[in-house]
């Protein structure tokens, strides 16, 4: 599993980096998916104020969990973006950082994001908060969790850009198919275009994301079954870095 590489120290080989990589994006998709449907899409109501206030306030515990979960899944995208670099560096080194440099970026903007939906339970459980009338505080609940949601569109700008520079490596590395890395550079397309959609016509957005994005959710399927199923393709050793700046 672990060879030494000739920069000194240890490594893992690339078909254990792979499957790693793939274990944590597995659950950077469940942490994600959980937090999504069964945390937001529970208490978020857009448009409905009332409502929206009163399932934070009845499932407030929920909703502190949700974002511990969140930031189980930003740690473990941020771990995807290592180990995929760790596997791809040397077809060329400055794509490579600049893959898991977006990955940072959108780890740093998804966990900051949290703030507003924290935020939204403290607005609904602490007494302190509730001095003004019912309608305002019920009003600045659904406000943070809206600043939430758009927050999200908004790390697309880095959460799609980052399959371009991976499709590019991927498809250069030989180690996976070619038309895989193809499908994840349209993925991170479709992710630019829904954002794209998502600010200038969030009417549009509601009835055709999941068009637009169904590019990105086949690409990272499959990397993620590449991964796990089949490592990556042999190759043979790493042929000097294009680019080491």
């Amino acid at each position: 599993m672990l060879t030494s590489p000739d920069s000194g120290g240890l490594r893992m080989e690339p078909k254990a980096l792979a499957r790693m990589a793939g274990l944590f994006y597995v659950l950077l998709v469940i942490a994600g998916g959980f937090a999504h449907v069964f945390v937001r899409g529970k208490v978020y109501v857009p448009d409905d104020p009332a409502e929206t206030a009163r399932l934070v306030t009845q499932h407030a515990n929920l909703v502190r969990a949700g974002v511990l979960i969140d930031l189980i899944g930003a740690l473990a995208f941020l771990m995807v973006g290592l180990t995929l670099f760790q596997l791809l560096q040397h077809v060329n080194r400055f794509v490579a950082r600049l893959m898991v440099t977006l990955v940072a970026i959108a780890v740093a903007m998804t966990s900051l994001n949290l703030v507003f939906q924290y935020g939204g339970v403290l607005l609904a459980t602490k007494d302190a908060y509730a001095s003004g009338s019912a309608d305002e505080l019920s009003t600045s609940i659904l406000f943070m969790l809206d600043l939430q949601f758009y927050g999200y569109v908004l790390v697309q700008a880095f959460t799609g850009p980052w399959l371009i520079p991976l499709g590019w490596l991927a498809a250069r590395s030989g180690m996976f198919p070619r038309v895989l890395g193809g499908l994840l550079m349209v993925g991170g397309l479709s992710y630019v275009s829904d954002l794209i959609v998502q600010i200038l016509n969030p009417s549009l957005a509601e009835r055709a994301s999941e068009l637009i994005l169904a590019p990105a959710v086949i690409a990272e399927v499959s990397l993620i079954g590449f991964l796990l199923i089949r490592g990556v393709r042999p190759v043979g050793p790493p042929s000097t870095p294009v680019a080491t700046a």
